[in-house]
């Protein structure tokens, strides 16, 4: 029976020093991090920021589209009025960005 080591390295080559398999983990793991992971984080860190600054007479977006004043704060749900005498409550999360000013 044929070993497989001597199988996967060819006909009686010499096994690959292992750094040749490590170094190119790590430059993918690194390529992920610089891409993908730090941008979202700073993303994130960003909308939490903007979030803690909400006050009353903001005017924000939400995810859903709705655009409105804030007209009351809690710790995790906001009142907007959309409308006249039309007020809705958004959790805080969902407010994406500042809404342009009438």
């Amino acid at each position: 029976m044929v070993d497989l080591t001597y199988a996967a390295n060819g006909a009686g080559g010499a096994e690959s020093p292992l750094w040749t398999m490590v170094v190119p983990m790590i430059l993918m793991v690194a390529v992920f991090y610089f891409l993908l992971i730090r941008p979202q984080q700073r993303k994130a860190k960003e909308h939490r920021a903007m979030l803690d600054s909400l006050k009353r007479g903001d005017r924000v977006v939400t995810a859903g589209g709705l655009i409105g004043e804030i007209v009351a704060i809690n710790d995790q749900v906001l009142t907007l009025e959309i409308a006249d005498k039309v007020r809705v409550e958004v959790s805080k999360p969902y407010v994406t960005g500042y809404a342009p000013k009438k």
